[in-house]
């Protein structure tokens, strides 16, 4: 079927993001992680969940499942016992009811859709668990550079960062460059490998307990700390390009303390670089989107990026060429809050 390859895994050449230095949590974190299902945190998972959402293949709601608890527990627990010591399940439970949304009116081609996923309820509520488990030690593994699904973090932090960042340059009358792009949330299509990597990389979760061959899915309640741990690595691939001096920030002084290089931002599926304003800036960093795109299997998309010159940047479309985007202006609304540069 055409909707196939919106899930489907290329089997072809990945690349490879061994060489990252990735953070990793302790072993008794990584222990916790794995310990057996308790029913006192099932049952927290499940009351905790939206029950009115419309219901997967399995045609139960999960207001079904919290309602009945008492005559389905000991089955859904013997399900939770089965996962733990098989690491897996019956492919049935992960069966999903894919239903494509216009995007626009006049939708026409298969991008002009947007592929939800409508889970089951057991499926949904072993993903609640998993979830609030990795919610617990997800802020050890993730920069202070993403600001999205972190407890005590907020997209506020990211817009003040940016104003700062924008005011400095202003100020001292220099010329720079922010990349504003964004990932293409419809096609969140991650290639397992990608998680196999990250999860070697940090020693904590053995990798394996998913069957679908590609993709996040929204409404998947695990699937914003997965995508987030994703962004790590792009996160990750741009500090390493500032270290080796190929793109540079914006250095902002606290006080009399050393001055902070402030590069990069990320919330959710935006992503926000500063850097300088030159063409070998940008050519540096399409290096790395190319690259981490062919690791993640994630596409940027295009269309909705965008390069803003702060300052008198000459050739600016020259640049935003280089990057295969269009070019914006200040004052703008990136992370969809407060406008920057106002």
């Amino acid at each position: 079927m055409l909707i196939s390859i919106f899930f489907s895994e290329n089997s072809d050449w990945k690349a490879d993001i061994g060489g990252l230095v990735l953070k990793q949590i302790s072993l008794s974190e990584a222990d916790a992680l794995e310990l057996p299902f308790t029913e006192a945190e099932i049952y927290a998972a499940l009351m905790g969940m939206n029950g009115d959402k419309a219901p997967g293949p399995d045609g139960f709601t999960v207001a079904f499942w919290q309602n009945c608890w008492e005559i389905v527990k000991e089955d859904v627990l013997d399900m939770f016992k089965e996962f733990y010591d098989q690491n897996s399940f019956i492919k049935s439970l992960n069966h999903t009811f894919l239903v494509l949304i216009p995007k626009k009116g006049g939708a026409e081609d298969l991008g002009d859709y947007r592929p939800i996923s409508l889970l089951g309820g057991l499926y949904k509520l072993l993903a609640k668990v998993l979830a609030n488990r990795l919610k617990k030690i997800i802020d050890k593994v993730i920069s202070p550079d993403q600001n999205a699904f972190i407890k005590g973090r907020q997209i506020l932090d990211g817009s003040l960062i940016a104003n700062e960042v924008i005011d400095s340059w202003q100020k001292r009358g220099e010329k720079g460059l922010i990349y504003g792009l964004r990932i293409k949330m419809d096609r969140m299509d991650v290639e397992l490998y990608f998680y196999h990597q990250i999860f070697n990389a940090g020693e904590w979760v053995p990798a394996g307990f998913f069957s679908s061959s590609k993709g996040l899915r929204q409404g998947d309640p695990l699937s914003p700390y997965l995508f987030i741990m994703g962004m790590e690595v792009l996160s990750a691939l741009i500090s390493r390009a500032v270290e080796g001096g190929f793109i540079y920030g914006c250095r902002i002084w606290k006080g009399r303390g050393q001055p902070v290089n402030i590069t990069h931002l990320l919330f959710a599926d935006d992503t926000i670089v500063f850097c300088e304003a030159k063409k070998e800036s940008l050519l540096y960093l399409s290096w790395i989107l190319l690259w981490f795109e062919a690791a993640s299997g994630l596409k940027i998309n295009l269309e909705k990026s965008m390069v803003i010159p702060v300052g008198e940047v000459e050739g600016a479309l020259d640049m935003a060429a280089e990057i295969g985007c269009k070019v914006g202006q200040l004052p703008t609304v990136l992370f969809g809050a407060a406008p920057w540069g106002a």
